[in-house]
């Protein structure tokens, strides 16, 4: 998978007869928008509505957009969710879906009653390697039954990388943003690992977060680990603004093998029997699934459906690990999930 920003080598041209894909961006707190800005610009088959706060269903409907791009705070998924259900208009949003089970409930509702398409964008989903490791557990069945993951995800801090302002003011709010480091980067591993088990819903989750930088994130945690136990699998989710770089790695292992995915571009694996372990650089993704907008569009022009890291099923669950990490830190007690 390629990461959206970095490899988008030229534009990508408007086919003969094909109208441009009119988007409509809703809110613009959450700093991933100037990636997506920047990478609509790139592109001749796109035309970006905005970026426009809209904050009433007239404006919006005043505009005639095929779909929107949601980069509010978290806890306004929701309300967007609810405005594009009645417009009939397909939405993505960035990630995490919720802060809440009952939000993000709420939204897969929304969903069926309107037959829309709603959706989470993770930067991750477009990683070449990521999809390596789909293939090389699922599709080549290499390793056998997966039985631990490991992901971390994070960087040094969000004021120390120096976002925005607004940015900075929801993702250190414990309700905007439903917690710190905990949300922003375990819902990564929550995804992912979700994906990898094939959505299946974890039996029990518990977790650890600390706040090593209380002059800086006083109200959120800036460190969190939460392990996530499945039959006969765990999953080892570290989400941190602590790290002394920005990363995003997730390993997986299996019975016969294992793999490393390390950011977009690059594996390494080995299977019992090797003597070594080899590095693999992964395929270029099919064109409707290599970045976000292309995804957006395909499935907004009913070319697909969302699937996988994207879909509501995966995050579905991926919130109720997240929330129940949340709970597991408050009550310090390992919360149960089925």
């Amino acid at each position: 998978m390629i990461q959206r920003r970095e490899f988008l080598a030229a534009p990508v041209l408007l086919a003969a007869q094909e109208t441009k894909f009119r988007v409509a961006v809703v809110g613009t707190e959450h700093g991933h928008v100037n990636g997506f800005l920047n990478a609509a610009r790139k592109r001749t088959d796109v035309e970006v509505v905005g970026p426009i706060v809209f904050e009433d269903r007239a404006k919006l409907k005043g505009e005639k957009v095929e779909a929107v791009a949601c980069f509010t705070s978290t806890d306004r998924h929701l309300e967007v969710a609810k405005l594009c259900a009645a417009l009939k208009l397909p939405m993505m949003m960035e990630k995490p879906l919720a802060t809440t089970n009952e939000d993000a409930r709420e939204m897969a509702k929304l969903s069926a009653s309107a037959g829309i398409a709603i959706f989470v964008n993770y930067e991750t989903t477009w990683y070449r390697s990521h999809a390596e490791l789909w293939r090389f557990f699922k599709e080549e069945k290499a390793a056998g039954r997966i039985r631990k993951m490991v992901a971390m995800d994070g960087h040094q801090g969000p004021k120390e990388i120096g976002v925005g302002p607004e940015f900075l003011g929801w993702l250190t709010d414990p309700v905007r943003n439903g917690a710190g480091a905990l949300f922003d980067f375990g819902c990564y591993g929550a995804n992912l690992m979700t994906w990898m088990m094939d959505n299946q819903k974890p039996l029990r989750v518990v977790a650890s977060v600390k706040r090593n930088k209380p002059e800086i994130y006083a109200k959120v945690d800036d460190e969190a680990t939460v392990l996530v136990e499945y039959e006969g699998a765990q999953g080892i989710i570290e989400g941190s603004w602590n790290w002394p770089f920005s990363r995003k790695d997730f390993e997986v292992y299996g019975e016969k093998a294992y793999a490393h995915a390390f950011g977009g571009n690059s594996v390494r694996r080995r299977k019992v029997g090797d003597k070594l372990e080899e590095t693999i650089v992964p395929a270029e993704l099919k064109p409707d699934e290599a970045d976000s907008i292309s995804y957006l569009k395909a499935v907004t022009r009913r070319k697909m459906q969302p699937g996988g890291l994207s879909s509501l099923g995966n995050n579905l669950v991926a919130t109720e690990i997240l929330v129940a990490a949340r709970e597991s830190v408050r009550s310090g007690k390992v919360v149960v999930l089925r």
